[in-house]
């Protein structure tokens, strides 16, 4: 994409495209992730276990994978700052390979779908392909992720960066 760093509704396109900055997945990411959720798999935390199964070493929880993919997306890159209202869900996820301690994951994403909301003429609901793959190119997670954006300047952005409602929704030229 562009240098541009925030895009607005009527900045959008179907077919846009964007990557995001690369997170490597470490060894402390990992055993986090078991502590906060419980999940402690051997084949998360163990070296032994993990070395006789079919992945030769411990590889990193998936749901760890797909939330870091999610903070790479428009939380890490501000892209959707001044537009995007909420997460409404994800569809057709897969798991397609495993992301390995020491793998850096990046997500590549593209405007899929575009549609004005049913119950609010003011917001719409963008819809992305997204591909999580790491260093080497190998896409190990795929799917699609729908977030409700607004068609108008947000108040809370304005409010966030100290300037007035009344100057974002009335920008100088």
């Amino acid at each position: 994409m562009t240098g541009k760093t925030s895009y607005r509704y009527d900045d959008l396109f179907v077919g846009m495209q964007f990557r995001s900055p690369g997170r490597t997945i470490t060894d402390a990411d990992v055993v986090g992730f078991a502590g906060l959720t419980g999940d402690f798999s051997e084949l998360h935390t163990s070296d032994v276990y993990a070395r006789s199964s079919e992945f030769g070493q411990r590889v990193a929880h998936g749901m760890l994978g797909l939330a870091y993919a999610h903070g790479l997306m428009w939380a890490r890159t501000g892209e959707l700052r001044e537009t995007a209202i909420a997460f409404l869900g994800i569809s057709d996820w897969k798991f397609v390979g495993p992301i390995y301690i020491g793998d850096t994951i990046f997500v590549n994403y593209a405007l899929a779908e575009l549609r004005d909301s049913r119950s609010r003429p003011s917001q719409a609901i963008a819809t992305f392909d997204v591909e999580v793959v790491t260093q080497d190119g190998k896409t190990v997670q795929r799917g699609r992720k729908a977030l409700l954006v607004s068609k108008v300047p947000l108040e809370a952005v304005a409010a966030s960066s100290g300037e007035s409602a009344a100057a974002v929704r009335n920008p100088r030229p």
